[in-house]
């Protein structure tokens, strides 16, 4: 269970939105229509031709995909999250049919049915043909449309990893079948959970019943959080609630914060060895390639030092002449290393070999001469 603290202002940052907003019409043989579709692809995603990027599906897409789509570029933008492409479906004609379920065992029926298999079977493979998308699948939803997402935890292989729930209007037996299916799942799901102060008090008094069967879940795989919005609505919590569903899913993902950053240097723990599993987790849950911020670099590399760590701070080296090859900050890792670990010469010709390379930081050629200057001096070379 995670706790959070709310941002005190709504945050609609559509106006912050430099990427272009795609309208397609997609043509449906499950549904027997078209539906109206708004995307928001990543900025400079037509010049980056091998970058892959987490999905991120929007219900209500008529009032849900705009906050949305401003609240991911804005998060992206700071490197907080990782860029994602947002689809939004438009519903305000439909959300009554799409949603329909029967009223005895409380499952999709009729339109409600062809509209899951709309998302399920033609609309998802239609975008992961489409565009790059990195298999990583968010959906989210408001009061029925939020109901409605659910019915894909039901199914033994759900096509989503994260699902986010504003305000849901749960259909009968939807909290046990969902405390079933999160207590059982076997890959990383996330479930995020919202109501408000000043919510609707039926749904409220329902989403508190689901909040306290799931808080009682205990699997690894699932990563759960609710949040109550205080001195909101069932309308205006989406804007408070929204940024901190985002920081909830991808919270493995910004950059080592001064938090980690001061543990690690309390910690005894390594820290090269906590730089590689953070990556290697954004990989593997997010289903991207990121390479290792040249920040994190600098920050792994002055607890190294301050634990004179000089092998691990020599491995950290060469892993920062790999992912940026023109830069000094390898080189400069690897120098150090070679000067504490007794290997003046091998450090001296290195310091030298920067430069022609690029300076990052405090690492300059003039910076780099002189530690090789130094070394020259003391040992006579």
């Amino acid at each position: 269970m995670y706790k959070f603290l709310l941002f005190s202002a709504v945050f609609f940052v559509t106006q912050l939105v430099s990427s272009q907003t795609i309208y397609k019409t997609f043509n449906s043989s499950k549904l027997g229509s078209s539906r109206e579709l708004k995307i928001q692809l990543p900025r400079n995603y037509e010049e980056n031709k091998d970058k892959t990027y987490p999905l991120i599906l929007v219900l209500d897409g008529d009032y849900l995909f705009e906050p949305m789509a401003g609240s991911v570029d804005y998060y992206s933008y700071w490197d907080e999250m990782p860029e994602a492409i947002v689809v939004g479906i438009n519903q305000a004609n439909s959300r009554r049919e799409d949603t329909a379920y029967d009223n005895q065992r409380y499952l999709p029926e009729d339109k409600g049915a062809k509209f899951f298999e709309f998302l399920g079977m033609e609309l998802l493979p239609f975008l992961d043909t489409s565009y790059r998308t990195s298999k990583f699948t968010a959906v989210a939803g408001h009061d029925i449309t939020a109901n409605f997402l659910n019915y894909y935890l039901l199914k033994p292989v759900p096509i989503f990893q994260a699902y986010i729930n504003f305000s849901p209007d749960l259909s009968p037996e939807m909290a046990d079948r969902l405390t079933t299916a999160l207590s059982s799942a076997e890959r990383p799901t996330w479930f995020f959970l919202a109501t408000a102060s000043d919510d609707i008090k039926s749904l409220k008094n329902e989403i508190q019943g689901l909040n306290s069967k799931l808080s009682a879940v205990q699997n690894e795989n699932l990563k759960y959080a609710f949040v109550e919005v205080q001195e909101a609505t069932h309308y205006s919590l989406i804007g408070r609630a929204l940024p901190v569903a985002l920081e909830f899913i991808f919270e493995g993902y910004p950059p080592i914060s001064l938090k980690e950053y001061d543990e690690l240097v309390a910690s005894e723990d390594s820290a090269l060895e906590y730089l590689n599993k953070k990556y290697s987790k954004i990989q593997d849950q997010y289903r991207i390639k990121k390479k290792i911020r040249i920040n994190d670099f600098m920050a792994i590399g002055k607890v190294l030092e301050d634990h004179n760590k000089w092998d691990e701070l020599e491995k950290l080296g060469d892993i920062a002449k790999d992912q940026y090859p023109k830069l000094m900050l390898g080189t400069y890792y690897q120098a150090r290393a070679f000067e504490e670990n007794g290997r003046p010469k091998k450090a001296m010709k290195t310091y030298q070999s920067a430069y022609g390379q690029e300076e990052v930081g405090f690492i300059t050629v003039d910076f780099m001469l002189k530690k090789a200057e130094l070394i020259k001096e003391d040992f006579g070379y």
